[in-house]
């Protein structure tokens, strides 16, 4: 690079360049301003009518300098890209991922769809909890932060629900009312684009179910801090339904209120939910009266209403009636799990990490009951749950439920079954289902 000033002009910065006419290459030098890749272009152009012998090598060099250039070109693209995405404002960057992102969900059920049509019966695909639980384990799998796993399992399953829609809506009966721990279940099991009936009673759900007026049910089954819900347990007694998966929710309580603590004079909430909390509330609300109510949400109504009123109930009702959360989770046990039943009338198929649920009748003997639980032993299958009710009606002696890994179509469950018929008085399959794991509610 050199500097020259013009007839008394301004100066001027540029390359020496050398100017061929038609006639040939003049002696002329000038200085212009002008970008390196026009001089290369304009060199490499020269080249090219300055004759055959000095053809070859000056065009090995010119392509080495395209080449060259090429590479630069790249470097700098690249680099611009880069710099421009940086320089992008967050605003327009979320608009182009927000289309990228619809677009994708929307393809993401249409394929949802397309596989679900190829399905022998496609309305009994709609239910397959199975392949539910392998999604989710997927999503953890992939998910590398900084979303939580809930998070990412509430999108899909949001998905999900809404496109088995397109083909039937499905009608699921819970306990309610709203925001109760049982209406999460039903949230977690089927998602919000499902029909979710709310009933008053757990007898309730078995009848609509059993009416045909939903095609489902959700209702309690086991918490681990009380054990057996009695009610869904002397249900199963009456109505012929069966049990077609299952879920445990990891129930957390809060104490809620729009009055600060030392004025809570009253808590409300459900009896189970006061007794999975009793020790909490006896050392750090000694001065309340505990009264109960028919849900939780009931509960986190009176709350809103009522001045110094508190309520035990979820996170969610906190959010839903507008409640301080004074303490969260009180639960006596930290691994307060309960386990809720979906009741219904399709089979499903083995998936290696099954559950099944019976109930068995035997004679009113001593050893009885022991003879007839060797089964399990000698077959060398895991009973996980027995529970026992008295025979309903004039006939003395006992109906048994229980629970026990495998599904009823494994050779060592079949085996197990046929021991047991030959010892009851009466047998009754109530489904098996996949064993689910815990999630938080």
């Amino acid at each position: 690079m050199r500097f020259l000033d013009t007839a008394g002009k301004a100066g001027y910065k540029g390359r020496l360049i050398d100017i061929f006419t038609e006639e040939g290459p003049q002696q002329t030098r000038i200085w212009k301003l002008e970008p390196a890749e026009e001089v290369m272009a304009k060199k490499s152009s020269v080249k090219k009518k300055s004759g055959s012998k000095a053809e070859a090598p000056k065009s090995s060099k010119a392509a080495a300098s395209k080449a060259k250039s090429t590479a630069a070109k790249k470097r700098s693209t690249s680099s611009g890209k880069s710099s421009g995405s940086r320089n992008v404002s967050p605003e327009v960057q979320i608009r182009r991922i927000d289309k990228e992102l619809v677009d994708l969900l929307n393809q993401r059920s249409d394929l949802t769809l397309a596989l679900l049509q190829k399905q022998e019966v496609p309305r009994e695909a709609l239910f397959d909890p199975h392949a539910d639980d392998e999604l989710w384990s997927k999503l953890a799998e992939l998910n590398r932060g900084p979303l939580p796993d809930s998070a990412l399992r509430a999108v899909f399953r949001e998905i999900l629900s809404a496109t088995k829609q397109r083909i039937k809506r499905q009608r699921v009966a819970y306990l309610g009312p709203l925001y109760s721990f049982t209406h999460f279940a039903a949230l977690e099991r089927f998602g919000g684009h499902a029909d979710l009936v709310a009933v008053n009673t757990i007898a309730s759900v078995f009848e609509e179910v059993n009416r045909g007026h939903t095609e489902f049910g959700i209702v309690p089954i086991e918490n681990s801090t009380d054990g057996r819900i009695v009610d869904t347990l002397d249900m199963f007694q009456r109505l012929p339904l069966k049990i077609c998966g299952e879920l445990q929710i990891a129930v957390h309580h809060n104490l809620l209120s729009r009055s600060p603590r030392s004025e809570i004079s009253e808590i409300y909430s459900k009896p189970q939910a006061l007794s999975q909390c009793r020790d909490w509330l006896s050392r750090n609300m000694p001065h309340a009266d505990l009264i109960e109510v028919t849900s939780t949400s009931t509960a986190a109504q009176l709350a809103r209403d009522k001045p110094g009123a508190g309520a035990v109930a979820s996170r969610q009702a906190a959010l839903q009636y507008d409640l301080e959360i004074v303490a969260d989770n009180i639960e006596d046990n930290p691994n307060n799990i309960t386990r809720f039943a979906v009741i219904g009338d399709v089979e499903t198929k083995p998936t290696g990490h099954d559950r099944t649920s019976i109930l068995l009748q035997i004679t009113h003997a001593p050893g009885s009951l022991s003879d007839a639980l060797n089964a399990f032993k000698l077959n060398k299958v895991n009973l996980t749950w027995i529970e026992s009710f008295p025979l309903r009606g004039p006939e003395s002696g006992y109906l048994f439920f229980l629970d026990f890994e495998g599904h009823e179509n494994d050779a060592k469950t079949r085996k197990t079954l046929n021991a047991l018929e030959k010892k009851a008085v009466a047998l009754r399959v109530l489904g098996s289902y996949p064993r689910s794991e815990p999630v938080d509610g």
